[in-house]
Parts: C-alpha cells; structure tokens; sequence
C-alpha cells in the first residue's frame, strides 16, 4: 500500500473527525490514506446512551470502520493503539498486544478524540462508568438492568430503596438524556415484570455543579428542560459538586458547603471531558500550550505551531468558540483534509483560510416526545424538537443499514414501551475493572497460553 509517488496522509482516530477526514479523500489518486485506530468501529457517541438503556444494539451506532471505507481504494484501516507520535521523524507508533507498527507520514491528523474526565478524581471511575465508549456503555447497561434484578431478591426495605437509586452526574445533553432514559425504562418499559418490587419506584436523580442545566442551551430552554425532568419526577440537584464516590453512594457538596451522602447502586457519569494524551504527547515536542481539558491550542488552520503538516482537530483543539460536540469533529476533519488537498492542487489562497466554525445547533431530547432544541435563533420544544431530533440523528448515522435498523427500534420502543437490547452479562458488568487489573499486555499473553503472573510489572493503559 505504501508507495513514494503518494502524499501519505496518516489520520489517528475514527470517530467523527478522522472519519469525515478520511472521507473527503476518496477517489484522489494523489493520495494515500492510512486510518489508524485503538477500535475498529466508527462510535455514534450522541447515541450511546440508547446502548445502555436498552433501546439499541452496539452494531447499530458502531458500524465497522472497515466497512464504511470499503469502496475507498486509497485508504487502509489499522488496528492499534497510538503510543508515540515523532514529529521529527514524522512517525506514528501504535501497538496491537506486543505487535508494533511504525507509520511514516506526509501529513498528520490527529483526531483521537477525548475521554470522560474526573476531574483529578480517577478513582470515581470504579464505581461511576463514563458515557464515552462501548465498553462503557455495555457495562451500563449491566449495573442498570442488574440493579432491578437484584432488588427483587432483598428483603431488606432500605437496601431494595438503594439499589433503585440511580444518580447520573452531568446535566449537559447526555445526562440530561440519560436521566430522560431511566425514568422512561423504570416507569414504562419494566411495569409488571416484578413481582417484589415496583420499578416505577426507583429514583432518578441528576447532580450538577453548575446552577443551570444544558448552559449551552441557554436560560429559556434549559429552564424548560429542567420543569420537564421535574414533571416526570426526576430529582434534579444543581449548584452540587461530586466530592466522593464509592461502592454504596455519593457524596454532594453544595455551594454553601453543606454536604449530602446519597444511597445509590447505580452512579453514571456524564460530567466533564479530556482530551487524549497524544495532545499533550505532540505539544510538548513542539513547544504548544495546552488547556486543563488538554486540548492543544492549535494554528487558525488546525496546524501544529511550527508543523504545517499535523492538524489537530475535534475534541483535541481548543478553538474559542468551536464547542466539543459531533459538528465540532465532522467540521475540523473536513477542514484538515481539504488544507492538504488544497496544498497538493497547489491552490495556496484556499490552503491559507483559516478554520471557521458553523455552529448548526444543539438538541437534546428528555423523554418520549419531549426535547429542546436551539438552531439558530430557533428556540424549540416539546414535540416539534422531539421529531426534529429524530430526523437529525438518523441523517448522521453512517451506514443505510444503521439507519434502517435504529428506526425500527426507535418505533417498536416509541410505540410498545418495550426494548429488545436487554442482554445483560457479568462479562459486561466487570469486564473493564478486570482489564484494568490484568495490565495493557493481558490479550498478547493470553493467546500464547501465558499466565497474568508471570507480567508483575504490568500496568494499564
């Protein structure tokens, strides 16, 4: 596949950047593309949440990167896991187990996109899953349906109140979803499938250290998002900060310093995020500044300071004004691929634009036939964003398949109350923990017949 008589392009990541970057080169005979990733799917991460409540499969919002690209003749998909950029020798290390590969390129995107941030609190991460991967939400999905399972087995009243307590921290679009989901599966979807414990009972509650919810909404829909989250009888607590989490609950300090443990068996976490440490990786090499998310402050043009030929893009820049959602990624990929297009037409004018950002909207939908959307200066909600919010992200899902297969879903759920994603495994429920444990070289071991012992120093990625 390498051949010198190409620009090699090498794009790290496969989310929304890196994809709609990768895509921007089909059919160029100038130009070799290699898409190196640590999964080998495209993740629609807006719908994640319907993976963990049940609603969708993995498959249908995390097609094959491979498949998506197959027609595209002048790009190879590989499977690893970036460990070092050199930008001095422009080369890409990644490693698949104890296999490493080293990709040399012309130009670079780095588009790896970010993970669920703690806020110096990693620890939080046992007992509060992110929303950010589909391991994550797999896992959900688990504890979730787990929770009613075991309630109905205890005697004890306070433990069953427990363990149908469920917190979700973060009140930006995907808490706000999330908590939308719990109530919806709890009073709705699990109605008569008991016979101990009435699941309509459990408890939803939303924390968030800001006094608003959905801030980018602004006052007027997030105030209409917040009255109809109360309606349903979600618990919303804002001006809290998580300050600890355990196995058994939370605890929340408010503004006024008063704090509050909450019992809970359940804790979700849709609060904060951090870009991936390739970003700090490549900006101490060149001499950039980074920001407390370590988001890399990038060139108007996405480039690198002194490195014309690595973009940073998505929710690895930190753009004033360029917020961290799907169009942020889609837009910036978009951009890079067409800079280095530009570059090679020898179109110098077009290559020296600098980035600027579309902003087409925010949506988020809270139940069933309620949502809040902001486009342009449209302010909508209720039922008109709830249809609108459906149209947009069937548009976005890649693949006619994805699509005719979420919609399905979405109409037997929409209309039946019921859901056919519910399979639950204790694989699912400790898998991630377990890895954590066995160390980043566990599956290399494993296949050669090796025991976990026999790597002490071992240590997580």
């Amino acid at each position: 596949m390498l051949n010198t008589d190409r620009h090699h392009v090498v794009i790290v990541g496969s989310g929304f950047g890196g994809l709609f970057a990768a895509k921007e080169f089909a059919g160029r005979d100038d130009v070799l593309v290699t898409l190196v990733a640590k999964t080998g799917h495209h993740l629609f991460q807006p719908l994640l949440y319907q993976v963990a409540t049940g609603i969708l499969s993995e498959g249908e919002v995390a097609p094959a990167t491979r498949e998506i690209l197959r027609r595209q003749r002048n790009t190879r998909v590989v499977l690893g896991l970036v460990e070092q950029i050199d930008l001095q020798a422009r080369t890409v290390t990644s490693r698949v187990h104890e296999h490493v590969t080293v990709t040399g390129y012309d130009s670079l995107i780095l588009a790896a996109g970010s993970g669920q941030s703690y806020f110096g609190n990693d620890h939080f991460a046992t007992f509060a899953p992110g929303m950010k991967s589909i391991d994550d939400a797999l896992e959900l999905r688990a504890r979730i349906f787990g929770a009613f399972e075991f309630a109905e087995t205890i005697e004890d009243p306070h433990e069953r109140r427990r363990l149908l307590t469920f917190v979700v921290v973060g009140a930006g679009p995907t808490g706000v979803e999330m908590a939308g989901q719990l109530h919806e599966l709890s009073a709705m979807t699990l109605t008569h499938e008991f016979r101990r414990i009435d699941p309509s009972e459990a408890r939803i509650i939303l924390v968030d250290g800001a006094p608003q919810m959905l801030p980018a909404f602004g006052d007027e829909l997030g105030g209409r998002a917040h009255k109809a989250l109360e309606k349903l009888g979600v618990d919303v607590r804002l001006g809290a900060m998580v300050t600890d989490v355990d196995e058994n609950g939370i605890v929340l300090t408010y503004q006024d310093k008063r704090t509050e443990r909450i019992e809970c068996g359940t804790k979700i976490w849709a609060a904060g995020v951090q870009a991936n440490e390739l970003g700090a990786h490549i900006a101490q090499q060149a001499g950039a500044q980074v920001d407390r998310s370590g988001r890399v402050h990038v060139e108007e043009d996405l480039t690198l300071p002194g490195h014309p030929e690595v973009f940073v893009i998505g929710d690895m820049m930190a753009v004033d004004g360029v917020p961290g959602l799907a169009q942020g990624a889609i837009q910036s990929g978009q951009y890079a691929a067409g800079t280095i297009i530009a570059r090679l037409a020898g179109e110098q004018e077009r290559a020296g634009e600098p980035f600027s950002y579309r902003d087409k909207g925010s949506m988020a939908i809270i139940s069933k036939y309620r949502a809040v959307a902001s486009i342009g200066g449209m302010r909508l909600s209720g039922f008109p964003a709830w249809a609108l919010w459906l149209l947009v992200h069937l548009v976005f899902l890649v693949g006619f398949k994805s699509r005719v297969l979420t919609l399905v879903n979405w109409a037997i759920t929409f209309v039946s109350n019921t859901r056919g994603e519910r399979v639950a495994t204790n694989q699912q429920l400790v898998g991630r923990l377990a890895l954590r444990q066995l160390g980043p070289h566990t599956s290399g071991p494993l296949v050669r017949g090796e025991t976990v012992d026999q790597r002490p120093g071992d240590r997580s990625d």
